[in-house]
Parts: C-alpha cells; structure tokens; sequence
C-alpha cells in the first residue's frame, strides 16, 4: 500500500470534516450520549476493522473514543485509512 503525500490527505480530508491529520496519522474523537453508545460504535466499528483487515489505535474513556489511523507497513496514511474513517463516520452517524 502507497504511503499519500501530505496534498493528498488535506484533499481527501475535505470529505471528511471531523477528522484531522498530525503526527503522520488520521485523528478524531467522537462524544456519545453514555458509556453504552460509545462501546455499541466500538463494536460495530470493530467488524468493519476485520472485514478491511486494518485496525485502529483507540482509546474510550466513559462516553468518549479517540481514533487514530495510520497504516504502519507504509508509515503513514494510505488509501486503506481513508476507507475506515469513511466507514467510521458511516457508522456513528446512524448512533
């Protein structure tokens, strides 16, 4: 998998509002109205995550998911971590 340039990902990240792009990753943290939303997103995100084969760094505290992806064997961000945050925001805004 071809690692994006830096121009690709500002392009590709105005598709997605809610995510931003540092430290040669994707982030963004998503808010749900109680602890049990928050692990239901997880869940449904984790099945996409296998389906794919690519999977996150997170970390939930209460109501609270940060997410951060990044394609370690290209070191940076590829066409597979743009296809999980899509998915991702599929996901949480059904919830």
């Amino acid at each position: 998998m071809k690692k994006l340039t830096e121009f690709e990902i500002e392009l590709r990240l105005e598709s997605l509002p809610d995510w931003e792009y540092y430290e040669d990753a994707l982030h963004t943290d998503l808010e749900f109205g109680n602890f049990k939303d928050c692990m239901s997103a997880m869940n449904r995100i984790a099945f996409e995550c296998e389906a794919l084969n690519h999977h996150p760094e997170w970390t939930n505290v209460y109501n609270t998911l940060d997410i951060t992806l990044k394609t370690h064997d290209a070191q940076g961000v590829t066409e597979l971590d743009f296809a999980l945050a899509e998915a991702i925001n599929k996901i949480v805004e059904v919830e």
